[in-house]
């Protein structure tokens, strides 16, 4: 249920509100734990190319694409989200959101170097629940604040989520 209390953006964007910077911080969070992430991510490597995957996995250049949106989504819905807190007078919200977001964050970028750089599809697999499992919190708390900033961060857990099965059948197809 939506919190009656939470005005719509144009409500409560004025000049000097703190919009930009919120959408800058969280920006610069999201692009960090991109680039890390992308350093950490070999699927190009002769490791990778001989892991036995199943059928319904995605082609390689599936997953620029999905993550690139995905991190637009997070930063646009997450800098909302926490805005619509810190402005609706919900400052400890705001601030418990910031932390499970850089949780969430610190989880992405690590599943590559689980994944890929300790060649641990399990260990991937694991990492991936996790990050499932913070994505779903993620898209909870944001629903509070507007149906679509949930929705938008519920692509991301479903996506997540997805990694997740994939991992995992990986790790089966690769004992």
């Amino acid at each position: 249920m939506i919190d009656n209390d939470i005005r719509t953006d144009d409500d409560h964007r004025p000049e000097g509100s703190g919009w930009g910077r919120t959408l800058v911080g969280v920006g610069a969070g999201v692009v960090g734990a991109a680039a890390v992430g992308g350093l950490l991510t070999d699927p190009d490597g002769a490791w990778y190319r001989s892991l036995r995957k199943p059928s319904w996995n995605p082609p390689n250049t599936v997953f620029p694409v999905v993550w690139t949106s995905l991190y637009a989504l997070i930063t646009a819905s997450s800098a909302a989200t926490i805005h619509d807190l810190q402005a609706s007078g919900r400052r400890e919200e705001a601030r418990s959101f910031q932390r499970a977001l850089a949780v969430n964050l610190v989880l992405n970028a690590g599943w590559s170097g689980l994944f890929f750089r300790a060649r641990r599809p399990w260990l991937g697999a694991v990492g991936a629940g996790v990050l499932a499992a913070s994505s779903i919190d993620l898209a909870r708390r944001a629903a509070r604040t507007g149906w679509t900033r949930g929705a938008a961060l519920g692509s991301y857990a479903a996506w997540t989520s997805f990694a997740t099965a994939l991992s995992t059948e990986i790790t089966r197809l690769n004992r």
